[in-house]
């Protein structure tokens, strides 16, 4: 399962799905005859006749259902990539989803303009991290380990009112056996727009151990001059109730950065394994408003570990006048990762694709 054991021979059966291999069924692939107008009508099949599937307007479309016991190893997904794509994964049988989040979010890509006429043009921003990848132009790549012991369903959601959606993916995994004390993957997506005044945003909460915590991303919406992230980012964990056990000084310091970030009066971009500010997008003096940020913070090497219950706060602190902090009133989004035994407990309503739109 991990790098460690390269070297060692295993009787784990390696799979990988696709279009081309719906069921990752041994010697399934390539199956599809080409269609009268596939650019492979001349050459037939095993030519490249299903590199994607289309997803109608309001479908949910199963792209994995896999008998376990294994292991998701990696995951590549391109095409349309916005927020009208909505990713679950749902472990052994669970009617619940462990992970839920708009498609490109769960990719710390926050802040998807993508040209839905020319899905090459938009912002772009890589990220060059261990667990998440982004690469040009715009493939999604995730090698978070996610193990399972009875089964592992993956749908993608097309929440747009009248576009069919086109998607390209590919999950690789292992059938292998697992430990029953094995942790289960989860990601959940909140946005708050805009934070309400003196409120804190919550990244995550409501969640039962024993578990770990293992990563943030987020993506900032600025709405006020001068510099935005003095807020902490606090971990209640086991019982806490006013006081965290785990506080962090700044936001930019929890995200590896220092002095806001700024290098000669210049915010300045970064992607690493385990921390980024990977976009910084400026407002163009017409229709761009906004100042936008999107930055990751993956707790790897330091897992954040708790027994019994864990909530993640963040605040959102500016400058006034006088010396004074100013409590922002942000556009502001995350996914919150982490690994913890089952069941799940329900995630709060995910917001409807008007609440999704980034505007």
């Amino acid at each position: 399962m991990f790098l460690s054991n390269l070297p060692l021979l295993s009787e784990a059966l390696t799979r990988s799905i696709s279009p081309e291999n719906p069921t990752g069924e041994k010697a399934k692939g390539c199956l599809e005859e080409p269609d009268m107008d596939s650019p492979a009508r001349e050459l037939g099949k095993g030519w490249k006749c299903r590199p994607f599937v289309q997803i109608k307007p309001g479908e949910t479309y199963i792209i994995a259902d896999i008998e376990g016991p294994g292991v998701i190893q990696s995951m590549w997904f391109a095409g349309n990539i916005s927020r009208d794509f909505i990713f679950r994964i749902y472990w052994d049988n669970q009617k619940l989803p462990c992970v839920e989040t708009p498609l490109p979010d769960f990719f710390s890509t926050h802040w998807p303009l993508q040209n839905p006429n020319n899905h090459s043009e938009g912002p772009f921003a890589p990220v060059n991290s261990l667990p998440v990848v982004v690469n040009p132009n715009r493939g999604l790549n995730c090698f978070w380990d996610m193990p399972f012991l009875k089964n592992c369903r993956i749908t993608i959601e097309n929440r747009h009112s009248k576009d069919t959606l086109r998607a390209f993916y590919q999950i690789n995994y292992t059938l292998t056996d697992i430990p029953d004390e094995v942790a289960y993957f989860h990601a959940q997506f909140r946005r708050v727009n805009p934070l309400p005044y003196k409120e804190v945003y919550t990244i995550l909460d409501d969640v039962s151990g024993p578990g770990h915590y293992v990563g943030t991303s987020m993506g900032w919406g600025i709405n006020n001059n001068n510099w935005w992230g003095e807020g902490e980012v606090k971990f209640y964990m086991d019982g806490d109730k006013e006081n965290p056990t785990i506080c962090y000084t700044g936001t930019e310091d929890y995200f590896g950065g220092s002095y806001n970030w700024d290098v000669d009066g210049k915010y300045t971009v970064y992607t690493t394994p385990y921390m980024g500010m990977h976009q910084v997008m400026k407002p163009d003096g017409l229709y761009q408003a906004q100042h936008r940020h999107a930055m990751y913070r993956w707790h790897i090497r330091d897992p954040i570990r708790f027994q019994d219950d864990i909530r993640v706060t963040i605040q959102a602190l500016g400058w006034r006048s006088e010396g004074r902090f100013y409590p922002g009133q942000h556009d502001i989004c995350s996914v919150a990762y982490w690994y913890q035994k089952l069941p799940t407990n329900p995630f709060p309503k995910l917001p409807d694709r008007d609440a999704l739109e980034i505007i």
